[in-house]
């Protein structure tokens, strides 16, 4: 049989097999309360993710991601399958972040959700966190619409078109403002730390 044996055919077959999201959502649909609790697992850890970058307030952030989620439940027969499904929770948590930002525009959080790992050194623990609290802040100090393509693309990986279609603009529109965003980014970031530097 030589020396090849069967590792490499035996490995390919015991890949898992891609999850069919259209067939939970359809069963959702049909009121299969686990297809429900499943489209729930899948999505509300990267809506709060979403919403506490676009709010910088945890406790905004829940709340808005919460909100999301039920109106994601609610509105299922609203979805359309020409859009990938991520997609479309996106743009309900958007919406709804900018409701809550309306909301309560005046509160402001410092509050850090940073996981570091504790294996580091302190000297680089100690870094991380003032890297990651710069991003932050320069994020923080873009104009919405800045702000908000950027988290689209960089953090939660739609494409251009998706994107685009999202916030209901051109495809060039968007290209732009995602390349002044990076720009504008990196300018406030360098300010920031040569202010921590100083």
């Amino acid at each position: 049989m030589g020396a090849h044996g069967y590792g490499g055919s035996l490995a390919l077959r015991l890949e898992p097999a891609p999850v069919d999201e259209q067939a939970f959502i359809a069963a959702a649909l049909e009121g299969d309360e686990s297809a429900r609790a499943w489209l729930l697992r899948q999505h509300s850890t990267p809506v709060y993710r979403f919403c506490l970058r676009m709010l910088s307030n945890e406790e905004d952030a829940q709340d808005a991601a919460q909100e999301t989620m039920v109106k994601v439940l609610r509105n299922l027969h609203r979805y359309r399958s020409d859009w990938r499904f991520s997609t479309w929770v996106f743009g309900i948590a958007r919406n709804t972040c900018i409701d809550e930002h309306r909301r309560r525009k005046r509160r402001r959080s410092t509050s850090d959700v940073e996981i570091v790992d504790k294996s580091a050194s302190p000297f680089e623990i100690t870094e991380r966190e003032m890297e990651a609290e710069r991003l932050r802040g320069a994020l923080e100090e873009l104009p919405p619409l800045y702000r908000e393509v950027l988290l689209l693309y960089h953090f939660e990986q739609l494409k251009y078109r998706e994107i685009a279609d999202l916030l209901d603009l051109p495809l060039g529109t968007v290209m732009n403002r995602i390349f002044r965003a990076r720009k504008r980014l990196r300018t406030l970031f360098d300010e920031l730390e040569a202010g921590g530097n100083a």
